[in-house]
């Protein structure tokens, strides 16, 4: 179960449940991931409000392994999306408000 005070948020992927969660190690995997220098680069790319998909899946892939999940990229390309986009977006932006707090980049859709 997700804990919001720990910058946890849950989330629902076809029948299986999952915590997303940006720990300082899943902010640094990310920053390699997109090529960003530091956490403001991050910042700076998610607040164009413009991703594209190999962007939201290192987001997700991070969020994941963050949360406890050991999904490797491919893995999460290969997640199902009957539910569309929408809730893994929303749940994105709530991870990244959660980790960089009241200036967080804006959702991510």
């Amino acid at each position: 179960m997700a804990n919001r005070r720990r910058g946890e948020v849950p989330l629902v992927i076809g029948s299986d449940r999952y915590t997303l969660c940006l720990t300082l190690g899943a902010l640094a995997d990310l920053e390699d991931a997109l090529g960003t220098a530091d956490l403001a680069g991050l910042a700076e790319r998610f607040s164009r409000g413009r991703l594209a998909s190999r962007d939201l899946i290192a987001l997700l892939g991070a969020a994941l392994r963050g949360g406890g999940h050991p999904l490797d990229d491919a893995a999460v390309a290969a997640l199902p999306l009957g539910g569309g986009l929408d809730p893994i977006v929303s749940a994105l932006g709530e991870v990244l408000a959660a980790a960089f707090g009241e200036d967080a980049p804006p959702d991510p859709s």
